[in-house]
């Protein structure tokens, strides 16, 4: 039990405590030990079993609650099996979350702005980042009947029409059009170190939004590959007044057979979260989103 321990930030690992918005942590991290002449595979595993959340101050009190949602998105992002979080054994698990963290370190979301309060540091918010051992979250989903996901995660080019009300385009690479979105699809991939790359204007082999939708996933997977990835996500967004926001509609293909997947009712932001994943899901073996 590790108690009212904080652990020290290794020096190896204080890149991670860097903020980039837009760069995953993954990315930074890898490049880094690259640099240093260690193994690609070591940064991988380093990322892959760590888990960070948000808490308010150092407290213990906070830092057992942060455990609880560290613990359920290590063995998700490990697994990339989404369902894991509802399972009736996960309760028994929460409640023994802090047996399981190797270590833990916190990160000052507000460092270099003065405390101007009276309760100090306790209700500044604070990224808790958890490490833990790989054996030990193994063995966790092999208890819940899952397993982890091994190998590198496939890089996945998204084909995606946007409509809000006269408002339609492609989300391309290339275009101003739906930076944002690009931006936001991106992050969405970081808590499951998966990645996304956009087909240029050039990339959509002569598909316009009215044909995109309905378009073979065997041949947005051939489009996916030239514009270097490895599958296609096919999608579309609408907003919708009467949801009060976006409907998506999400498919992929995997091993012969197309899945769907739809959202309603959301923000761009969580439609582009549940579209990675439901991939996840997917590539990792573990079915229907």
């Amino acid at each position: 039990m590790l108690g009212n321990r904080q652990s020290t930030v290794p020096a190896s690992d204080r890149f991670e405590q860097i903020d980039m918005p837009g760069i995953s942590r993954f990315v930074v991290g890898l490049a880094g030990l690259l640099c240093l002449g260690l193994p690609a595979r070591a940064a991988a595993i380093a990322d892959l079993y760590q888990a960070q959340t948000i808490v308010t101050g150092t407290g213990d009190v906070n830092r057992q609650i942060g455990f609880k949602d560290c613990l359920d998105k290590v063995l998700v992002k490990v697994s990339g099996d989404q369902r894991l979080t509802q399972k009736p054994e996960m309760l028994a698990l929460r409640d023994k979350a802090a047996d399981f963290v190797q270590s833990f370190r916190y990160h000052d979301r507000l460092e270099g702005i003065p405390i101007h309060d009276e309760q100090g540091t306790h209700d500044r918010p604070h990224d808790l980042t958890c490490i833990y051992k790989p054996a030990v979250v193994d063995k966790l989903l092999a208890q819940l009947g899952s397993r982890p996901w091994p190998g590198e995660r496939p890089p996945i080019a998204v084909f995606m029409t946007v409509e809000q009300g006269s408002r339609h385009f492609v989300l391309t690479a290339d275009e101003d059009q739906g930076k944002t979105m690009r931006e936001s699809f991106s992050n969405a991939t970081f808590p499951l170190l998966m990645r996304v790359t956009f087909p240029k204007a050039g990339q959509l082999g002569g598909l316009s939004g009215k044909a995109l939708p309905g378009a073979d996933t065997a041949r947005l997977d051939k489009l996916a590959k030239r514009a270097g990835a490895a599958r296609a996500l096919a999608g579309s967004i609408v907003w919708s007044d009467k949801d009060l926001g976006w409907i998506a509609d999400w498919r992929l293909a995997d091993h012969g057979k197309t899945y769907r997947w739809q959202v309603r009712g959301v923000s761009f932001d969580e439609a582009f979260r549940v579209a990675v994943r439901g991939a996840a899901q997917i590539l990792s073996g573990h079915g229907q989103p």
